[in-house]
């Protein structure tokens, strides 16, 4: 049995994030689930397109997905299409995914606990790759040796990227809403014939966003709240900040707060706790990964607040002295995904008690 285990999320993309995205989509054209002539289906050809611009045709739904972490996985079984899934990078811990979901998330191959070796992407039987990281043309991301776009068409794998995640740190500016989130659904569906349940995923998460915009829309710019993720599995010694280019500062800024790192143009960066105590947040998210179990989380959120309290340098934080904190998994924040909506109704919630609901 798979042990649970904390995603390293923060440090990957720590690492990803220092290359940009390239045209490695594995050709011009696929032939992604066309044996067999007939499953060919209404919807397809479908155009995808990578960070750069550079085209990719998938002419039928796949017959068999790899996915290279536990985000893309878990979009495919939210889509339905979980069943067609022959291996992922990354594994998701035992009970670290929402309801149902972790039972099949479970069943899912695992072909590597990080970065999915070549020759087991290659040897898959896989004729679609879901991947998550930026990459640099012609090559890998820098950690593992990635197979290139020609080594993929000979194993005939298309490689279509998530881009609100692969494409982040390239972003021509701050991104404040979760337009390219939806987008990947909506095509991730598309390839993969579940459009129907992309469209009904991404119009629950408008309608959370929307009624969180309605709610605290008519809030001035310096009325609204500063506020501070705390990410403690990235470690305390020197903080991680989300930057702009972040989903979670899309996230932050859609529930009406102020991202205290807003002006720093990256994904994530390291900080230094001078730089946490010159923003003096209003709140701060104590966001920490799942832990497997409720108990355990809750835990995890307790010596993530213990560890502000006690440090010198944080003890006079205003959010620390009020006790402003919000118990929020950082998965569901930093990780682009259909959860993002759930956490920006989540924020405001607190944030706005008398205007929003949470859970509605």
């Amino acid at each position: 049995m798979r042990q649970p285990r904390v995603w390293c999320g923060v440090a990957a993309v720590l690492a990803f994030a220092a290359v940009g995205c390239g045209a490695d989509g594995g050709g011009s054209s696929s032939s992604a689930g066309t044996s067999g002539g007939g499953e060919a289906a209404a919807g397809f050809p479908v155009e995808v397109t990578d960070c750069e611009g550079g085209r990719t045709t998938v002419g039928a739904a796949p017959r068999g997905i790899v996915t290279s972490n536990s985000s893309a996985l878990e979009l495919l079984l939210r889509l339905g299409a979980g069943d067609k899934v022959v291996g992922t990078g990354f594994p998701p811990g035992k009970g670290t995914l929402p309801g149902e979901l972790d039972a099949r998330a479970q069943e899912v191959p695992v072909l590597s606990e990080t970065v999915i070796p070549k020759e087991k992407l290659l040897g898959s039987g896989a004729d679609l790759y879901v991947d998550t990281f930026a990459t640099v043309r012609g090559g890998g991301h820098g950690m593992g040796d990635q197979p290139t776009a020609e080594e993929l068409r000979a194993a005939g794998i298309t490689r279509m990227y998530l881009k609100s995640t692969a494409c982040a740190a390239g972003a021509k500016g701050p991104v404040t809403d979760l337009t390219a989130v939806t987008e990947d659904i909506r095509t991730l569906g598309a390839v993969t014939g579940t459009a129907d349940k992309a469209a009904e995923l991404v119009a629950g998460m408008n309608r959370k966003v929307e009624s969180v915009r309605k709610a605290v829309g008519p809030t001035s710019e310096e009325d609204r709240p500063t506020y501070f993720l705390f990410d403690y599995d990235a470690g305390t010694k020197q903080p991680v900040a989300v930057c702009n280019r972040q989903v979670a500062n899309a996230v932050i800024t859609l529930a009406g707060a102020r991202n205290v790192f807003a002006d720093c143009d990256d994904t994530f960066k390291q900080v230094g706790w001078e730089d946490v105590v010159s923003a003096d947040p209003d709140w701060i998210q104590l966001a920490v990964r799942n832990r497997g179990s409720a108990a355990a989380t809750e835990k995890a959120f307790d010596e993530a607040r213990a560890w502000l309290e006690g440090n010198a340098a944080t003890r006079g934080l205003k959010a620390v002295k009020e006790g402003r904190y919000l118990r929020i998994g950082s998965e569901a924040t930093t990780i682009a995904g259909v959860r993002n909506a759930d956490t920006v109704e989540k924020i405001a919630a607190t944030l706005y008690p008398s205007k929003v609901k949470a859970g509605r």
